[in-house]
């Protein structure tokens, strides 16, 4: 239980970084910043609930677009996260493009990186026992 709440809170905290340096690298892309916790649970929690779905479907349908779905995903997370929450406004079709792998990138980079931070006393623990 305790791995499974550790992990989420890197999921949503690797996608909460990459929102917000997207919002910095993109002009059409801003974020409200006492929006980003709620908007980065919405995106998370879009992108958590569509990635298996397109998963099943690409590999049913569309086996080549298999190693596209976290692009996909992060994607339709997008466009859920600004249907639903007004602190997030994208606009313009290269923000729309670029945004998703600014994102990817991001958020795969702080999912390697923010655990040895993060729970650097357990992984210390764990070395050496």
């Amino acid at each position: 239980m305790l791995r499974l709440l550790a992990s989420t809170v890197l999921y949503v905290l690797g996608n909460a970084i990459g929102i917000v340096v997207a919002a910095q690298l993109l002009p059409g892309f801003s974020i409200d910043f006492w929006s980003i916790v709620f908007v980065a649970a919405i995106f998370t929690l879009i992108v958590v609930v569509f990635t298996p779905l397109l998963i099943k479907i690409s590999i049913k349908n569309v086996p080549q677009m298999s190693g596209g779905v976290a692009l996909v995903a992060i994607l339709v997370g997008l466009i859920g996260t600004s249907m639903f929450s007004d602190g997030l406004q994208i606009s313009g079709l290269t923000t729309w493009i670029l945004a998703p792998l600014i994102i990817w990138v991001v958020a795969l980079i702080a999912g390697l990186v923010l655990p040895l931070f993060l729970f650097k006393k357990t992984l210390e623990k764990v070395k050496e026992s």
